[in-house]
Parts: C-alpha cells; structure tokens; sequence
C-alpha cells in the first residue's frame, strides 16, 4: 500500500465491530487490518471514512462516535473530524482525498 490511511485502535471488546464498520463504510476501498496484539492497525488506500451511523449499526443507537477516542491509540494521514464521521486522507489531501 503506497499511502495507507486510518486509526491505530487499542485492542478491546468493540475492534472487531469498528473493522467492519469502516469496511462497510469503505467499500471501494481495500482495508487491511494488521493485528500487533495490542493494537490493531486499520488502513486503506489515501482515504478511509467511518461514519456514527454506520458505528451505531454495529455498537448500537447509544454508541457516539467521539467514543472511539478511548481506542485510538494513533493513526496514519491527515484526520478530519466531524459531528458525525472521522475521515482520514493522506498528509496534503482534502476531505475527498485530492491532494492540494
């Protein structure tokens, strides 16, 4: 992967939920997970979103997406938050991924 994107999670009970989240989310996109144990990295191509609905599918209504702040020990790229979502594109790229 030339430019890999996306969060570095601490290992907990809702990883598993967040991959398939962000897969969903992604579905363009090939996402790798590469698990170190504990933490899991979650990448993609030079743009990964995840969405608070596609979350709350998964981790329910209640879930916010401001909670993956507890798990997310790092990430690779530029992230770009919202009241809603967290995009992550590669260093110099805007919110869709184009490079300024």
């Amino acid at each position: 992967m030339k430019n890999p994107v996306g969060p570095v999670l601490r290992m907990g009970e809702e990883v598993e939920q967040i991959v398939a989240a962000i897969e969903d989310d992604n579905p363009d996109i090939d996402i790798e997970v590469i698990d170190r144990g504990s933490y899991v990295r979650i990448q993609g191509e030079g743009r990964v979103v995840l969405t608070e609905a596609t979350l709350q599918s998964y981790l329910g209504a209640d879930y916010r997406i401001r909670s993956l702040e507890n798990l997310l020990a790092s990430f690779a790229g530029r992230a770009i938050t919202a009241s809603d979502s967290i995009t992550w594109v590669r260093a110099g790229a805007d919110k869709e991924g184009a490079v300024r």
